[in-house]
């Protein structure tokens, strides 16, 4: 199967993760928002996905990319960042997209549940397919693997 036969995924980034590489770099890393556009289409054009990244600080712009993947049957990787902890209106976006028999994979950098009390809980992982955290950029191509092994059957 070729990239351009492969399976759509949108990686979808929410609220400051175009500052990457430079917010608090110990927490996040150093690598850039760039370098996850690279790495992303590497990853997944190995796997055969054809994966396309997009960033907004934008919540409804974000719902709006969610309403995109059910209407193109898109699955999704989904960092949501702060919206993670209290965004309803993105949660019921990212539900259309698993009850549409797509897969959504909720991604985090660091590991929420070893943080501040108030990231504790994630509004999107009870709808999610399945969640992949704590690895850094690491934790995009793990979700990406996890898509491909799943379509894989």
């Amino acid at each position: 199967m070729t990239v351009d036969d492969g399976a759509p995924v949108m990686i979808l980034n929410g609220p400051n993760l175009g500052r990457l590489g430079v917010r608090e770099p110990e927490i996040y890393g150093h690598a850039s928002m760039a370098d996850l556009e690279r790495e992303a289409a590497r990853w997944g054009s190995d796997l055969g996905l054809r994966a396309q990244v997009r960033q907004t600080d934008d919540e409804s712009t974000l719902v709006g990319w969610l309403h995109e993947a059910v209407d193109s049957r898109s699955h999704v990787v989904l960092n949501p960042a702060a919206f993670t902890h209290y965004s309803y209106a993105l949660r019921d976006a990212a539900a259309q997209v698993t009850t549409s028999d797509l897969l959504l994979v909720e991604v985090h950098l660091s590991n929420p549940a070893s943080r501040e009390s108030f990231r504790h809980l994630s509004v999107v992982a009870g709808i999610a397919s399945g969640t992949v955290a704590g690895f850094g950029f690491d934790s995009y191509r793990l979700a990406l693997e996890a898509i491909a092994n799943k379509l894989a059957g």
